[in-house]
């Protein structure tokens, strides 16, 4: 499967100039999807901008006003003049205060609603993606994803795209008012907007590399701590605290460098607008003096180009921080955005098939598979499981005893060939219905943060209390339960801390018994456990299979005893089939696993 560009390009920075379009126009488009259901509110926070800037630009043009008319008129013996300007000048004061406040109210309202809609998107989409997709693209860059780079996003849209749209607003009325008061003035204003447009291009070309360096470290330095403290037990037992300390003072060294040189950039850009901006104001006020000189240009109308001219680079500084924070926030979304590109490798049927009783027969034909683009490593093979059938499947490592578990739990699908539940393709079946038809415990036995009542409810929500507790007792879990603390309310913290390994796997077999499916898939379920707690898990395994159809993955052959038939699987390939007995009296590769099983137990 081919990644779209912000996924294969992860771990690289550059980019091609239609592959930079490309990512960019992704990245604008899932931001125009977020910002539409804001429309309403949206039109209103443009009409408020507008507004607000319009009372503020008014402000110089009424001091002008003042200066040249109204003082005038006041020495003549007319003060309502006063009146009327001074009033305008407050009354323009007071709405540019109160709509800038119904401003902020509305951009934080939209802000919020579209990080609340993304954090959502990021979340849904991410369960939705295959099992493929979570074994290549490591947790610690997932969780980047859904805080360092959204936390980035919130900084952008709770201030840097109001603000910024709010001062360019402000910038256009604010020259369009002095191009109204005098437009010799204006072209001065306008000549200064060349080295400044220089100015931003040069930090632009500049900060765009480093910033989505900065998303690549960034996401390089979460990674590195979650998956050392996820494996804290592996670092204490082998003393990798000294040599994870230097990883990680490494990785977090080069996120420092980053923004050191970023602040770089911005240390030069910042000061450069201050610059042109207190230039321009001082040639203003060169050129505006010798016009008053000559009478061509009145002294209010040169104050209130000043003030106006000063309001102009203003919001230019507000600007610059803003675009840093642009910067950042965009290489942030290429990110996310090429996250919520990626698409599932196994789909939902467009029209899903359905089974009204499920027997549990399972039947692959010409099955080829292999993972992602690598090479096929099951090729061609036919097998046959009937309904209620007990298969053992047992070989060495890597000889694919698991891939066959996944591809009949359908994490993963065929290349080619069939693979079917009842006659019916598992490929047109719904992911809803097939999970509730086939059911997969793991080695792992994942216990989620809450009570022990809410894990094994997992396996069928909505189950009364009666039928949970009537799940533990079928597997023989209802005991050590009521021993916990608060028994069926105790909370297993995290990974089950309050519970053993063999407790851990009878819950999950509890979880198992609970949603009833016709096929139940065991991989490895007793391989971590010692001998009393696997011999008190088979008991509870027995009463778990019933009359389902069992496929039971297994590296000890003490599991296999209650089997109905085994397959011997090597090099991807099922090289022996038969029950038990038949496999051990053909003296074959399960006979000498069997052999080495019982030499074990000596």
């Amino acid at each position: 499967m081919s990644r779209p560009l912000g996924v294969a390009n992860e771990d690289t920075v550059k980019l091609t100039g239609a592959e930079r379009k490309d990512v960019r126009r992704r990245s604008f488009r899932l931001l125009a999807t977020l910002a539409l259901p804001q429309k309403k509110l949206f039109i209103l926070t443009i009409v408020l901008v507008l507004f607000t800037n319009a009372a503020r630009v008014l402000l110089p043009v009424l001091i002008a006003l003042t200066i040249d008319w109204t003082l005038p008129q006041v020495r003549q013996g007319n003060w309502a003049s006063l009146g009327v300007t001074g009033g305008a000048y407050i009354l323009c004061a007071i709405l540019a205060g109160v709509l800038l406040s119904w401003y902020i109210k509305c951009a934080a309202r939209i802000s919020q609603a579209m990080l609340l809609d993304l954090r959502q998107k990021v979340f849904r989409h991410t369960q939705r993606l295959s099992l493929e997709f979570h074994e290549s693209y490591t947790s610690g860059r997932i969780i980047s994803r859904q805080t360092s780079d959204l936390e980035t996003l919130r900084e952008l849209l709770d201030q840097g795209v109001s603000e910024l749209a709010s001062s360019c607003v402000f910038i256009i009325f604010t020259l369009i008012s002095i191009f109204a008061l005098d437009w010799r003035s204006g072209v001065v204003v306008c000549i200064a907007a060349v080295p400044v447009a220089v100015l931003f291009h040069w930090y632009q070309s500049r900060s765009e590399v480093l910033y989505r360096e900065s998303r690549v470290v960034s996401a390089k330095v979460i990674s590195t701590f979650v998956e050392t403290m996820t494996g804290i037990r592996a670092v204490k037992a082998f003393r990798r605290e000294r040599a994870n300390d230097a990883n990680y003072a490494d990785i977090a060294g080069a996120y420092r460098d980053n923004n050191v040189r970023s602040f770089n950039l911005f240390g030069v850009l910042q000061p450069g607008l201050v610059l042109i901006g207190n230039l321009t104001v001082a040639a203003l006020l060169a050129y505006g003096g010798f016009r008053i000189i000559d009478g061509t240009l009145a002294v209010g109308v040169l104050v209130a180009i000043l003030l106006a001219a000063k309001r102009v680079f203003q919001p230019m500084d507000e600007i610059a921080m803003f675009y840093s924070s642009l910067q950042s926030a965009t290489a942030a979304l290429e990110k996310v955005s090429g996250l919520l590109e990626e698409e599932p490798t196994v789909r939902e049927p467009r029209s899903p098939r359905s089974i009204e009783r499920v027997r549990g027969e399972l039947v692959f034909r010409d099955a080829v598979f292999g993972y992602g683009d690598g090479p096929v490593v099951m090729d061609r093979f036919d097998l046959a499981i009937e309904a209620g059938q007990t298969v053992a499947v047992v070989g060495q490592t890597g000889a694919g005893k698991s891939t066959l578990a996944k591809l009949i739990a359908r994490f993963y699908d065929l290349r080619s060939g069939s693979l079917e539940l009842d006659s019916v393709p598992i490929s047109e079946l719904s992911n809803e219905e097939l999970r509730r038809h086939v059911v997969m415990v793991t080695q792992e036995a994942f216990l989620f943060s809450g009570t022990v009542a809410e894990n094994i409810a997992l396996g069928r929500p909505g189950a009364s209390l009666e039928e949970i507790h009537d799940a533990a007792r079928a597997v023989g879990a209802h005991e050590f339960i009521l021993d916990l603390p608060d028994g069926y309310d105790t909370d297993v913290n995290k990974r089950g801390g309050r519970v053993s390994a063999g407790q851990r796997q009878l819950l999950s077999f509890a979880r198992a018994f609970l949603a009833d499916p016709a096929v139940l898939i065991l991989d490895e379920a007793t391989s971590s456990l010692d001998i009393p707690s696997e011999r008190a898990v088979q008991h509870g395994l027995q009463t778990l299979l019933g009359n389902r159809t069992a496929l039971i993955i297994a590296h000890r052959l003490s599991t296999v005893q209650i089997a109905d038939r085994v397959l011997v699987v090597h090099d991807g390939k099922i090289v022996e089939d038969g029950s038990p007995e038949e496999l051990i009296a053909a003296e074959g590769r399960f006979a000498v696993l069997h052999k080495a099983w019982l030499d074990s137990l000596v």
